[in-house]
């Protein structure tokens, strides 16, 4: 396997993580309204860090990626993260 295509298999690994991020820190954005001394791009660390760990612990639980399961813990993950950053 070439550098590139390891490089590739990364970026499609951690892609839904990182989509789903920016997806939900764009709503916090539009909302305007957010936990006092957080600031953007730490949210949007935040997200995609917390989104990125819900797909290792998936890969190494179920040893295959791409299970619906994972992915629903990565939504209800990185949306309740983005719930608790929005200041409820």
């Amino acid at each position: 396997m070439t550098p590139l295509s390891v490089l590739a298999h990364l970026a499609g690994f951690v892609a839904p993580a990182l989509g789903v991020g920016m997806f939900l820190w764009a709503g916090l954005r539009i909302r305007r309204k957010s936990r006092p001394g957080i600031g953007s791009a730490m949210q949007l660390s935040l997200l995609c860090v917390a989104g990125i760990g819900v797909l290792l612990v998936g890969l190494v639980y179920f040893g295959r990626d791409g299970k619906i399961a994972t992915y629903a813990a990565l939504v209800l993950v990185q949306g309740t993260l983005a719930w608790w950053l929005r200041g409820r």
